[in-house]
């Protein structure tokens, strides 16, 4: 355990570190492209500027973003008793305070964990999984986000949550700015250095939001694999996830609040669409392994 969080600090020093590099980059590529080599460096500083904001942000306030961009509410003790004494007893089990509690308006049942560290973190579950579970799989579901938690998982997904956001954001921007004209004339564009920096510069902007994707892919497969088991081990009942995970399989509703920026914090891969089977693309982009193989392996626990 204490390996695991010690890697998850790791990985979140590493994304951090991520962001300046790619956004340095860009903003070097793109002063070359839209303004002069001279004034590269200076678009530089002004990337690298944005990463140290969004990576300020995504540290500090990234689980607020991440609760709003779901549309989650507080909940009182009074209005959802039974799911306040499921996560109450999920923190005594992991030695943890308890976190703060919130619903999101979804009938899709689904739920996440997220914030900076144990003392700031929240979990969220939708009304339609408090709808559709009984109390054996909500504390199968609870301690699999609670296991987020204990290990600063839910960190490192914030962060990627928040600095994918970012690039994606920053890349469509700049990809809009140039289609209707933004970039300078080629008689300025420095002969074939010029062209080889714009050519840097859209594959930057194009390749950016798929890397992250891919990064934040890669993370969160491993991470939930992880959650699964260590959630099955504070509750000392697989079977109860297990329960749980086989509903969310049959479940034939859409998330409205799904997007990708948030996609790999959520219990089980949301999806605006219920029912259409998916391409090799959409597989590679997917934030979580097949719901079947992580149910085989708590089963084999």
């Amino acid at each position: 355990m204490y390996e695991q969080i010690s890697s998850n600090k790791r990985k979140t020093v590493l994304l951090v570190a991520g962001a300046f590099v790619v956004l340095g980059a860009l903003g070097f590529a793109l002063g070359y492209v839209f303004a002069s080599p001279q004034e590269a460096v200076v678009w530089m500083v002004i990337g690298l500027a944005i990463a140290g904001i969004q990576s300020f942000f995504s540290l500090r306030y990234g689980d607020k973003l991440v609760l709003a961009s779901t549309r989650a509410r507080p909940v009182s003790h009074e209005e959802a008793p039974q799911l306040h004494n499921v996560v109450e007893g999920m923190a005594i089990a992991a030695g943890l305070p308890k976190p703060a509690v919130y619903i999101v308006p979804e009938q899709a049942p689904n739920a996440y964990a997220t914030g900076r560290d144990p003392e700031h973190s929240s979990i969220a579950v939708t009304q339609g999984l408090l709808e559709v579970m009984n109390r054996v799989e909500l504390e199968g579901v609870i301690a699999h986000e609670m296991s987020h938690i204990q290990d600063r998982d839910m960190l490192v997904g914030t962060v990627v949550a928040t600095l994918v956001g970012a690039v994606v954001l920053i890349s469509e921007f700049f990809l809009r700015w140039m289609w209707i004209g933004g970039r300078r004339s080629s008689n300025d564009s420095g002969g074939s250095a010029g062209l080889i920096f714009a050519v840097i510069g859209i594959l930057l902007l194009v390749l950016a939001p798929v890397l992250s994707a891919i990064v934040q892919a890669a993370v969160s497969r491993q991470r939930e694999k992880l959650a699964d088991a260590n959630g099955a081990l504070l509750t000392r009942y697989p079977p109860g996830l297990v329960a749980a995970l086989k509903k969310l399989a049959i479940s034939s509703t859409a998330m409205r609040s799904a997007n990708n920026a948030t996609a790999h914090l959520w219990l089980n891969q949301p999806s605006r669409f219920q029912g259409e089977k998916t391409g090799f693309l959409e597989r590679l982009f997917n934030t979580h392994p097949p719901l079947e193989e992580r149910i085989r392996l708590l089963e084999e626990m």
